[in-house]
């Protein structure tokens, strides 16, 4: 009976092959000669000297011990299409875009049961979260918490269909195919073969819809394509290109920015292009000569009102951008350094989902204010309805701190939750979103915090009724999103990064499904980008002396 064994399959691009995959400065030798390959077939090995390996000298073995790297890769061609197998660590030594980064996952994709699932790798962008979820049996995707709308597929394995079972039982697919074969070597052609007729099927749109509504961009021949429309829409002044802060900060405390990697910068009290294209102005940088590299190398600091840096991150991980390329019916989306490919039907769902919870209010107030806090307390008190909950907590003791809302208001029987937020950011937008869902879900679902809510009404209300106010609670919940922004309220949900985008689907959804009505509404940011500040000096303290001490 054969005995199984592990390949690792990658499909080079069209026009790449043996001799030109290869990065120049690989490890590889020559071309052997083998009695078992395939016609046509060209076989590379890694053959490393041995040496000690580093935890000898380190725990001081004396013993002689020595190790070495062994390895190979085997080129074949197959239907005009050429494919690299690799064995040992030695896909390191081909160039990095010469294959398919979409090849492994989509073979996956088309190739398993959906019924037959043993392990999930994902990643949420929005949130930066990633996790591997593995099942002790087979299972379907339901099992694995996988959400289609906010999740992205980065690795999945399970066991064939079985029209497949024949060339491998399992398949785990993300850039290369990893299988288990018992397949002989004159029959590794037929092998390769059927995968590249699996990977130009589509089965996985209806096996697995919408699995992959997006993306995350590998390729850096697709990279560097994007890379090229970044430039051209910074160096344009584009509004599309945003500059933001790429994690949680806190707004309510005290909040400055400066920038570096071109010289001396500012110290400025919020995050703007404009910031950036000035600080490049003073610097003597002109914007048509900038590049990625600089970008990836300029930074924006979190600082105190002094100027002393609290926290870095590269300009290019700060920066938000929709765009296209020709001929194609995909959106790609920089978030955090990082593309992603999204399906332009996917958006349009989007569009057609977030759009009719836009709701206009004329309650609220234009933003020019210091911060978020001082402008809620802004609107309480330019409309007595409103009760400002600013920071106030409702949850249970000793759980961490949730607020109810930022302003509550009653309005035609119904108990508004009013949440703002002065941010078009992904992040910060996403906490706005499940801060929303939270606070509902206390106060529905736990007596101690509605009962430290109906306090908090009483103990801020200013000759508002009572019994109105308190009692609205138990009637209807509406929770409103404001988001303060300069962009154009008209845009709706296009105002919105496209993870936030999701975020607030899935939040809506929620939000739904405990009988809570939801709006989101825009409020016009009239504040002025300000003129920057110098920094502080630092000032040393003098050296003690025998006369001052």
């Amino acid at each position: 009976m054969s005995r199984s064994h592990s390949f690792s399959i990658y499909l080079l691009k069209k026009g790449f092959n043996a001799p030109n995959a290869l990065k120049e400065n690989h490890k590889l030798g020559e071309p052997v000669k083998a009695d078992n390959l395939p016609d046509g077939a060209t076989i590379y090995v890694l053959d490393s000297s041995p040496r000690p390996p580093w935890w000898k000298s380190f725990w001081g073995i004396e013993q002689d011990l020595q190790q070495a790297l062994k390895g190979a890769i085997l080129f074949l061609l197959i239907r005009g299409r050429c494919f690299a197998l690799t064995f040992g660590h030695t896909y390191h030594n081909l160039k990095e875009n010469c294959y398919e980064y979409d090849f492994g996952l989509r073979v996956t994709l088309n190739s398993l049961d959906p019924e037959k699932l043993k392990s999930t790798d994902t990643v949420e962008p929005g949130i930066s979260r990633r996790q591997r979820i593995q099942s002790p049996t087979h299972a379907d995707l339901t099992y694995f918490d996988f959400d289609r709308d906010s999740s992205i597929i980065k690795s999945l394995t399970g066991k064939v269909k079985h029209e497949y079972k024949d060339f491998f039982s399992h398949a785990t697919g993300a850039t290369n195919l990893r299988i288990n074969s018992k397949v002989e070597p004159k029959k590794i052609q037929e092998l390769c073969e059927k995968a590249l007729e699996i990977y130009e099927k589509e089965d996985y749109k209806k096996t697995f819809s919408g699995i992959q509504n997006i993306i995350p961009v590998k390729d850096p021949t697709i990279i560097e394509q994007l890379n090229d429309k970044l430039l051209k829409a910074f160096k344009e002044k584009s509004m599309n290109l945003t500059l933001t802060i790429p994690e949680l900060i806190d707004y309510q405390g005290a909040f400055h920015i400066t920038l570096s990697g071109a010289g001396g910068g500012l110290i400025h009290d919020d995050v703007s292009m404009i910031h950036y294209h000035g600080y490049l102005s003073k610097n003597d940088k002109k914007l048509e000569e900038i590049t990625i590299e600089q970008l990836e190398s300029n930074q924006l600091i979190l600082c105190d009102e002094n100027g002393y840096s609290k926290k870095k991150f590269s300009i290019f991980k700060c920066l938000l951008f929709d765009t296209s390329l020709d001929g194609q019916n995909l959106t790609y989306h920089l978030c955090e350094g990082n593309w992603y490919q999204v399906d332009n039907s996917f958006i349009e769902r989007l569009k057609n989902y977030l759009n009719p919870h836009y709701e206009e209010f004329a309650t609220f107030i234009a933003y020019n204010h210091k911060s978020e806090p001082v402008y809620n307390a802004a609107v309480a008190e330019n409309d007595g309805r409103f009760i400002c909950l600013d920071g106030k907590n409702i949850s249970p003791s000793g759980q961490k701190q949730v607020e109810p809302c930022d302003l509550y208001i009653v309005k035609e029987n119904k108990a508004v939750l009013v949440h703002v937020k002065r941010s078009t950011r992904s992040s910060l937008l996403s906490h706005l979103f499940n801060q929303g869902v939270n606070s509902v879900e206390l106060i529905k679902l736990g007596e101690q915090s509605k009962e430290k809510f109906h306090n908090l009404i009483k103990s801020n209300l200013k000759g508002n009724n009572e019994e109105t106010y308190t009692q609205a609670i138990n009637n209807k919940i509406k929770v409103v999103y404001a988001i303060i922004t300069h962009k154009d309220k008209v845009n709706k949900s296009d105002n919105l990064p496209l993870f936030s985008r999701i975020s607030l689907m899935r939040s809506v959804k929620t939000l739904t499904l405990m009988d809570t009505d939801v709006s989101v509404c825009f409020i016009k940011d009239e504040s002025q980008n300000k003129e920057g500040k110098k920094k502080e000096r630092r000032t040393r303290k003098p050296k003690a002396t025998a006369d001052n001490e």
